[in-house]
């Protein structure tokens, strides 16, 4: 009768080292989960107006033409500007800069050429200007 009796002999150090890599390892397979995972969708607004970017619409003034430039997201109008305004054009036409900036300031806040105010004195100025963003944003729409 023999006995084969085998007395094993693990070390403290090799435990700590086993548990830790085994919680390192149990955290790694979280994490990778966590990240992986299929996420919920994200509520979007309510319709996509436009297609982002920059639109120009140009405008003939004299000789010289000018571009009305209309920034886009997908559902609202960032910004308004003409461009190149130079010194000439800004002299030759004087209403055609805060008419802008008036008609600007309405739509961006509005989201709409609908409904717009402008002076008396700056009456086709105004609608010339109008016509242009509108072509802009026509180009901008989302069919």
């Amino acid at each position: 009768m023999s006995s084969k009796t085998k007395i094993v002999v693990l070390r403290m150090k090799e435990i700590i080292y086993t548990a830790i890599f085994l919680g390192l390892g149990i955290l790694l397979v979280l994490l990778l989960i966590i990240m992986f995972r299929p996420k919920k969708d994200a509520p979007v607004s309510s319709e996509v107006l436009y297609i982002p970017g920059i639109y120009t619409s140009t405008l003939t003034l004299g000789s010289q033409e000018i571009n009305v430039e209309v920034s886009v997201d997908a559902d609202r109008i960032n910004a308004i500007t003409m461009t190149p305004l130079t010194d000439s054009v800004e002299t030759m036409y004087p209403l055609i800069a805060p008419s802008l900036s008036l008609l600007a300031e309405q739509i961006c806040s509005a989201q709409s050429t609908a409904d717009l105010s402008w002076p008396e004195e700056s009456h086709y100025t105004s609608q010339v200007l109008v016509q242009a963003i509108q072509h802009a944003l026509d180009k901008a729409a989302v069919r």
